[in-house]
């Protein structure tokens, strides 16, 4: 394809990476939407077919897929600096923002009128989980096979515990065995939708763009793989020499690390996991607190991981006795360790995809593991609710009829009439603030 598009100059694209982690928003969708409206559409930098294939294959990544495409897409302009300068600018402003939140919840957090809007946060919450749900499921169940592993990926993590990561293994080899058994249990019931193709001369990079560096390179993967483990081993040197306690801040980074290598499905799927272990067996943070730090990262922009930052400022925070920057160095380790395999699988996996087109195969196991992450989501949506409705214990004279309600005004405000998120957990810490001064009377 020829292309009357110039190449962007890596000033331009930086100013945008810089934008867009200030502005992203709105959870995946909304951060992958808006590069779609500016990267394809405004700019004409990548084609539509092309912004898709490096979509398809950071939904098949662990790891939030929105800072993984633009990453990709940062690689695919400017090489590995533009990969890195999309990458760490989608997550920097977010860390910060949550950063100085993280210090004003536990410094303030106890203040009446405070607790009371985290209170009012809290049910605006479970209506977002249940919210992701909705639009998870519409996503996800296509075939008689999508039901069946959402019904199974439910039943495992909520009635047996098993491990999330287990569940997505298993949901792969199901996928195989059922693509060389029975594949019509794959096929969608719906009709798919049909996409118009691309004018793909009118882009800078289109489906006909080669790319440098592209295809399989062994010496290439070797030195990524080592610089990789470099830089993960790094921090424990430092802990060694500096750190106090290396046993806390080694579980720590150990934890993190592997949290990011089972994010299959973004955060809401991964939640149920790290609040398995950091609440129930670490006890690094309280369930209420977990749903604090959940309303905290809605209020962010960058991906909704980030999350795990707060509980890495809370494991620290608390395990020092209160300490600030104990609570600080362990929100920035977490999230050095949260993001580091997002940037290797990227630099290491993109030259490669760029030498493939869409996979039909690849699609199905992608299909089936979405359709897992909405069992897991039902269960981190009944997880939380219990916390938020049964505060005291289930029973129905625990039960908060003011939270539950609270609840289905939020489902019906965000749905059905469509009220922007972010004004409305602004609503929901007011109406917080308001119930808590009018029971005092």
């Amino acid at each position: 394809y020829f292309c009357p598009m110039q190449k962007p100059s890596f000033k331009e694209a930086l100013q945008f990476w810089l934008k867009l982690g200030f502005i992203s928003f709105g959870g995946p969708a909304g951060q992958v939407a808006i590069m779609h409206e500016y990267l394809v559409e405004k700019k004409k930098w990548i084609s539509n077919k092309k912004f898709l294939h490096a979509y398809n294959y950071c939904m098949l990544l662990p790891g939030p897929e929105a800072q993984q495409l633009a990453t990709y897409t940062g690689w695919l302009l400017h090489g590995t600096k533009g990969g890195l300068a999309a990458g760490v600018l989608f997550v920097l402003p977010s860390m910060l923002m949550l950063l100085a939140l993280s210090v004003l919840y536990v410094e303030y957090g106890n203040i009446p009128a405070v607790h009371a809007a985290f209170n009012g946060l809290k049910p605006a919450v479970v209506a977002i989980i249940i919210l992701a749900l909705i639009k998870i499921g519409k996503k996800a169940l296509h075939a008689p096979l999508h039901y069946i592993i959402a019904v199974l990926a439910f039943v495992s993590i909520f009635f047996f515990n098993i491990p999330f990561p287990i569940i997505i293994i298993a949901t792969v080899i199901i996928s195989v065995i059922a693509a060389h058994t029975n594949p019509k249990l794959m096929q969608q019931t719906s009709a798919s939708k049909k996409q118009t193709d691309d004018d793909e001369a009118q882009y800078y990079l289109n489906i006909g763009s080669v790319v440098p560096n592209t295809g399989f390179s062994a010496i290439r993967l070797f030195k990524q793989i080592a610089a990789g483990i470099l830089l993960w081993v790094l921090p424990f040197g430092l802990y060694f020499s500096f750190a106090n306690d290396f046993a806390f801040w080694k579980q720590l980074s150990l934890f993190f690390t592997q949290a990011a290598f089972v994010t299959f499905g973004g955060a809401y799927a991964v939640l149920p996991y790290v609040a398995q272990v950091s609440v129930e067996k670490l006890q690094w943070l309280t369930h209420l607190q977990m749903l604090d730090g959940l309303a905290l990262g809605e209020t962010t922009p960058g991906p909704l991981i980030m999350v795990l930052a707060f509980v890495g400022f809370m494991a620290g925070y608390n395990h020092f006795g209160s300490s600030l920057l104990a609570g600080s160095l362990g929100l920035v380790a977490t999230t050095y360790f949260t993001f580091l395999p997002c940037f290797f699988f990227i630099f290491a996996g993109a030259p490669i995809i760029e030498k493939t087109q869409e996979n039909p195969r690849i699609k199905k196991v992608l299909e089936l593991i979405t359709a897992a992450v909405l069992g897991v989501v039902l269960n981190l949506s009944i997880y939380l609710s219990q916390a938020v409705l049964f505060s005291e214990g289930i029973s129905f004279q625990h039960f908060n009829f003011i939270a539950a309600l609270w609840v289905v005004i939020s489902i019906v405000a965000m749905y059905r009439f469509n009220i922007n998120m972010m004004w409305w957990i602004l609503v929901s810490s007011v109406f917080g603030v308001i119930k808590y001064f009018l029971l005092l009377f």
